[in-house]
């Protein structure tokens, strides 16, 4: 498995998650950041004077999806999320060890977990 993670304008994540949802991957996370990359933030000039907000406003989206679903995330996130400006976003792809569903203990065989996970010692499993 992997998580992909793409850092996109917040005006484009909601054709980001719609375009992503037509593809059948409905199971995403987003939250709301502030960075900065080559943009560097942005200057504004009114009649007080000039001034930078070099912290600019991202959403990041996570995804955790088989491997062999990141192209098409990959080619999906660019199409969406893609202005052809200075500061569209980036993606970056991170290898899942393994992942474990709170509810259940239960762990993707694809994650390497097996096909679940030991509760805690003093817990009952669920």
């Amino acid at each position: 498995m992997k998580m992909v993670v793409a850092i996109v304008r917040p005006e484009k994540y909601q054709d980001v998650k719609d375009a992503l949802k037509a593809k059948g991957i409905t199971g995403m996370t987003f939250t709301h950041v502030t960075g900065r990359g080559k943009q560097a933030g942005v200057k504004f000039t009114n009649r007080v004077g000039e001034f930078v907000v070099d912290e600019i406003e991202k959403v990041k989206i996570e995804i955790a999806v088989e491997d062999d679903h990141v192209p098409c995330v990959i080619d999906t996130v660019c199409k969406a999320a893609k202005t052809g400006r200075s500061g569209d976003g980036w993606i970056f792809i991170v290898p899942i060890d393994e992942a474990v569903r709170i509810s259940t203990y239960e762990a993707p065989e694809s994650s390497g977990g097996g096909s679940s996970a030991e509760a805690p010692h003093g817990e009952e499993e669920p």
